[in-house]
């Protein structure tokens, strides 16, 4: 786990530039702004992102204390197809180390946009440690200690990454939840409904039922015979609910800078759930009903 101390996670990325930074070849007609992180070393290991050229920022290289790295939204913005060793003006001169392999640092909601990454270690006013997985409280243990040996009278203040970013979601985590449990109620008011209506269908039709098996029809035959009609209900109900879940699907998913595509199966997948639960739900009733001996049933007609 990531744990940052002092502050979220998302106050790691700075202001917007869209002025103040330079290089050769720009296109004065096409501005980009840029989001801008101070960073010191170990950063960019530490959250494991992905160099794709160049290298990190490195104390065995002195020169990368005026050095930059870009994401590769950025470089494609910029246009620059060997970015390696461009001077950038910024905050002075400094040169192009490194591209960083494309990182979500805000929302799904919203793209990922042109970013870089420069050496400021007095910018720096939190620490992102990475901890070993099932020792996390004796780690917040030992880095409490050694906070408040170094900051006597100050409160340590610490966060879990997966928890900064949860936060996020935590609209379609409560719809998520709603939703499973709506969805159980449902399920279990209609079951209820078609076991009823199922019942009451067999009741009336008790003599016909006799008459059929008199003549010889099957148990399997009259199951078949009463379950028709709600067969053709259900599948009416799933003609019609299937588009109405597909447009309300695509349009919360529109809300998203990055979502998946809407497969077909899907949509069958639930249909087929729907008229199994239904089938199991009437077969119970119906097959019941298949069973009694015709006898009675004429004899009490």
């Amino acid at each position: 786990g990531i744990v940052n101390a002092s502050s979220t996670t998302h106050d790691m990325v700075g202001h917007n530039w869209s002025v103040g930074i330079d290089w050769e070849g720009r296109d004065s007609d096409k501005p980009i702004s840029f989001q801008v992180v101070g960073v010191d070393y170990d950063l960019i290991e530490t959250l494991e992102m992905e160099i794709t050229t160049g290298h990190s920022f490195s104390k065995d290289f002195g020169s990368d204390s005026k050095g930059i790295i870009f994401n590769e939204t950025a470089i494609k913005a910029m246009g620059l197809s060997d970015p390696i060793g461009k001077t950038i003006r910024f905050m002075g001169e400094k040169k192009i180390i490194g591209t960083v392999k494309d990182f979500h640092f805000k929302s799904l909601h919203e793209t990922v946009e042109p970013l870089f990454l420069v050496m400021m270690p007095e910018a720096v006013k939190k620490v992102m440690v990475r901890i070993e997985a099932g020792r996390e409280r004796e780690a917040i243990e030992k880095i409490r200690a050694f906070y408040e040996n170094f900051n006597p009278g100050f409160p340590f203040e610490y966060q879990f990454l997966n928890e900064d970013y949860a936060t996020l979601y935590a609209s379609e985590q409560r719809v998520a939840t709603l939703s499973k449990y709506f969805a159980a109620i449902a399920i279990m008011i209609s079951c209820l409904g078609l076991f009823g209506l199922a019942a009451f269908s067999a009741e009336r039709r008790m003599k016909e039922i006799g008459v059929r098996k008199t003549l010889g029809s099957s148990v399997f035959g009259i199951v078949r015979l009463l379950s028709e009609d709600f067969t053709k209900m259900v599948i009416f109900s799933i003609t019609i609910a299937l588009p109405i879940s597909y447009l309300v699907a695509k349009e919360w998913l529109d809300s998203f800078a990055y979502r998946i595509a809407l497969e077909w199966w899907y949509f069958a997948f639930a249909g087929l759930s729907a008229l199994l639960i239904a089938w199991l739900t009437v077969g119970f009733q119906t097959y019941n009903a298949a069973r009694i001996n015709p006898v009675k049933c004429l004899r009490d007609e």
